[in-house]
């Protein structure tokens, strides 16, 4: 590791967990997203990356959604808390086991606003529930459809189960969100040299409809922004 990475990987570490605390305390939706939103701008800038919304018009401003992403990097729930940081939006982000669990993410996750999909339990009555209760209480869902980071050459990997069905069983059309730069290379070069200056693009699709079955989730997704099947 170069010397810049590791001042950023202590940096990071100190600034995750000082924020895991902040919001452990927060006692709102609102309260949440905004500390949520200071992190992500905060560490950001500090990597000197700027986010980019090409076409902010199509950001509802309220409203509750199944906001659907792609995952290329560690660093796109900040990215995607920064496109959003205009509206009204606040979502709980699907999030996996190992993060619960994690020295540098578990503090802050557990307290973000979060759901915890655990992929070795056979029921996942409990997870269903969770997501229920969060959009009765007039917030949205956040998830990677692609169920962990698209670490190939191709713009999408394959959508796992279940996005389509939580949108549709909770009533809520689906956001779909396409972060256009390789942030991951973004990411890697900018912990090497400590000095330059990025921008990642990100674009919104039109909203989809979850009742319409005759297309999955994952067509849509890419008819919306034109990627090769």
């Amino acid at each position: 590791m170069t010397f810049n990475q590791i001042k950023m990987a202590l940096y990071a570490t100190y600034l995750t967990n000082y924020f895991g605390f902040q919001l452990k305390k927060a006692n709102s939706s609102e309260e949440k997203k905004r500390i949520r939103t200071e992190y992500s701008r905060t560490l950001l800038d500090k990597l000197h990356i700027n986010i980019n919304v090409l076409n902010p018009e199509k950001i509802p401003q309220e409203g509750q959604y199944l906001l659907a992403s792609n995952h290329r990097s560690i660093i796109d729930p900040l990215i995607i808390e920064l496109a959003v940081e205009k509206s009204q939006l606040f979502g709980h982000w699907i999030s996996k086991k190992e993060l619960y669990n994690s020295f540098f993410f578990g503090l802050f996750v557990k307290n973000a606003g979060t759901i915890l999909v655990d992929r070795e339990k056979k029921q996942m009555g409990g997870f269903f529930s969770d997501i229920k209760n969060c959009v009765a209480k007039g917030d949205s869902i956040y998830i990677f459809p692609e169920g962990t980071r698209n670490k190939t050459e191709k713009a999408l990997t394959e959508f796992q189960g279940g996005a389509q069905m939580i949108a549709l069983k909770n009533r809520i059309k689906i956001l779909p969100v396409y972060i256009k730069t390789e942030a991951n290379s973004v990411l890697m070069n900018s912990l090497k040299s400590g000095e330059e200056f990025y921008t990642i693009d990100v674009e919104f699709g039109d909203l989809i409809d979850p009742k319409d079955r005759t297309i999955s989730l994952e067509e849509a997704y890419k008819q919306s922004f034109n990627l090769s099947s």
